[in-house]
This record gives C-alpha cells, sequence and structure tokens, in this order.
C-alpha cells in the first residue's frame, strides 16, 4: 500500500496530461496535441519503474502502449492524412496482453492463496 501511495500524485498528474493530450487531438491543436504526448509517456514509463516487481507493472504497461497506441493515431491524424492509424492496432494488441498477463497474475494469486 505504500508503494500505491507513493506514486499516486504521480498517477494523478498523468491522468491530467492524457486528458490535455486527447483534448488537444479532438480541439485539432495539432502541435501542442504532439508536444503533450512527451510527458504522457514519459509519466507512464516513470509508473512502470516504481511498479517493478508487482502486479501492477502489467496493467501499467497496457496503460503505456494504450497511450502509445493512441498517440500514433493521432500523428497519423494530424500530420500523416491519417493513412498509417490502422498499425495503432499493433500496440493496442499488446496492451491487451499485457491486460490478459494481469488477469491470470492476479487469479493465480488468488488461487494459490485459497
Amino acid at each position: 500500500m505504500e508503494l500505491l501511495d507513493k506514486i499516486r500524485k504521480y498517477e494523478s498528474m498523468h491522468i491530467v496530461f492524457w486528458l490535455i493530450k486527447d483534448s488537444c487531438w479532438m480541439l485539432e491543436l495539432k502541435w501542442l496535441g504532439a508536444f503533450m504526448m512527451v510527458p504522457t509517456i514519459l509519466i507512464a514509463v516513470y509508473i512502470i519503474y516504481k511498479t517493478i516487481g508487482t502486479l501492477d507493472l502489467y496493467i501499467n504497461t497496457a496503460i503505456l502502449f494504450w497511450i502509445m497506441a493512441n498517440s500514433f493515431w493521432m500523428m497519423m491524424e494530424f500530420f500523416n492524412d491519417n493513412e498509417y492509424r490502422y498499425f495503432a492496432s499493433i500496440p493496442f494488441g499488446v496492451g491487451f496482453i499485457f491486460v490478459g498477463i494481469f488477469y491470470y497474475k492476479t487469479l493465480r494469486k488468488k488461487l494459490v492463496k485459497a
């Protein structure tokens, strides 16, 4: 629980940056949206670093891949006529794999305790 308290402020800051990035996407503020990718991704990486050795690592890694896919899609819409947006499905898929690993390990941990 101590770890959760330590990263809570980073998770909250992360959500703010993520919302700003997606709001820029919606409002078509291209350069600000592109700029906001950087702190959003860096904070996600920092949260992953802080959760190494815990089950939360897997769900936080899934979030990172989701943000990367989302950011790639945004950049394709902004600067590439959306031609390659379907490649965003790759990091989305990797994110689903990490979600699956998270739930598999969580379930396995609960079954071992029972």
